[in-house]
């Protein structure tokens, strides 16, 4: 039977999972007419800290007069305040945008964003750089909450609108403006779409103005989220912002079994943590002889197979029986292969090998010791 704190564990799971708010870092949706803390910037990838925040600048400098604002997902952009104008992290605020404008949250201000526009290479153009209008009122939000819950049931009638066009795409993400007034609809497709058509039948079915961007597999994987094969969330989601090409030249370096299934992350492309740790094995493997090296023995000659680059053993058979492997140390052979240089030969390569070691058979000491030892008093 399910006690009180069950059910409301049961109800949070719920409201978190039907919280269209969620992807813009809302632990529920924000309450019209009375102040809220629903703000929860939990995601790695996009929470900030503000260090300069209780820092008093110089009598002769003014506060930097840009802010961060968050969007949905991983969409961030930097606005211009209006003289005059004071606001908190967490603030909802309309921004402007083309048409209309759009509504937003404060995740950074003062003199942090100037450090983050400098990152990020913000390009302070007056004829471009977009002002914050205010902030957000009582109707903007209602008309923003209103537009947000439309995001789900649009994003799945559009779907089924392509569909009917014989159209060769996926539509992953419906994001609205905060006046909805405009809707952005993030797509993947392996080649060139002509949704032309598509575009006339949104705009008759929704009312609204739409623009089409198209995202590769793995900004799509980043969007939607999930859990990866090691068990964690994915780093596209959390933390990991640059997207750098990944080859199965890296899975060969990393001495890794080339198999799809395996070497492939959610998105269908080779995953990104394939390049984490390439650059230690191309450091390490410097210390390595070439695999083309033959060893010679008076037993016969043997063939590398492969290596252990972290324990530093390398395998190897003789080319007339591949059937039985002998690991030998990275020293050894050097060894071998210095000594075959100077014209001598080995009796055999299994005088290097490295020995099996004795097996330690497991022994339950629980069951052999007394339960009243938990008893026992110690001085």
């Amino acid at each position: 039977m399910l006690t009180n704190s069950d059910v409301k564990m049961e109800e949070k799971k719920t409201d978190i999972i039907n919280n269209p708010f969620f992807t813009r870092s809302l632990c529920a949706p924000p309450q019209v007419y009375k102040a809220s803390d629903v703000y929860r910037p939990s995601c790695a990838k996009l929470n900030v800290y503000d260090w300069l925040n209780n820092i008093e600048l110089a009598p002769d400098k003014t506060r930097h007069e840009y802010i961060e604002v968050r969007f949905k997902n991983s969409k961030k952009d930097f606005f211009k305040l209006l003289q005059g104008m004071k606001l908190e992290i967490s603030d909802f605020v309309a921004v402007e945008s083309s048409p209309g404008h759009d509504i937003g949250i404060v995740t950074m201000k003062g003199e942090a964003v100037k450090i983050q526009m400098k990152k990020k290479k913000f390009r302070l153009d007056p004829d471009q750089i977009k002002k914050v209008y205010r902030r957000a009122r009582a109707s903007d939000i209602e008309k923003w909450i209103s537009a947000v819950n439309n995001e789900e049931l649009t994003m799945y009638k559009s779907r089924g609108i392509a569909s009917e066009l014989g159209l060769e795409m996926k539509i992953n993400d419906v994001e609205y403006q905060g006046d909805g007034t405009k809707a952005i609809f993030y797509y993947t497709a392996n080649e060139r779409v002509d949704f032309r058509e598509l575009i006339k039948m949104l705009a008759e079915q929704f009312r609204v103005r739409i623009e089409m961007r198209q995202i590769g597999a793995r900004q799509e994987a980043a969007r939607l989220g999930g859990i990866g094969s090691c068990g964690r969330e994915l780093c596209c989601i959390t933390w990991l912002t640059n997207f750098s090409s990944v080859t199965t030249n890296n899975a060969r370096t990393q001495q890794l079994s080339l198999n799809p299934s395996k070497l492939a992350g959610q998105c269908g492309k080779l995953k990104c943590c394939l390049n984490y740790e390439n650059d230690m094995y191309i450091e390490a493997l410097k210390e390595f002889p070439a695999n083309d090296i033959i060893l010679k023995t008076k037993k016969g000659e043997a063939e590398f197979q492969k290596t252990d680059v972290f324990k530093r053993i390398i395998w190897y058979s003789y080319i007339n029986d591949n059937s039985s492997m002998m690991a030998i140390p990275l020293d050894k052979v050097k060894e071998i292969i210095e000594m075959n240089a100077k014209g001598q030969i080995p009796e055999q390569l299994e005088d290097y090998a490295e020995t099996q070691g004795q097996k330690t058979e497991y022994v339950n000491g629980i069951d052999e010791e007394e339960l009243i030892r938990f008893d026992e008093e110690y001085s």
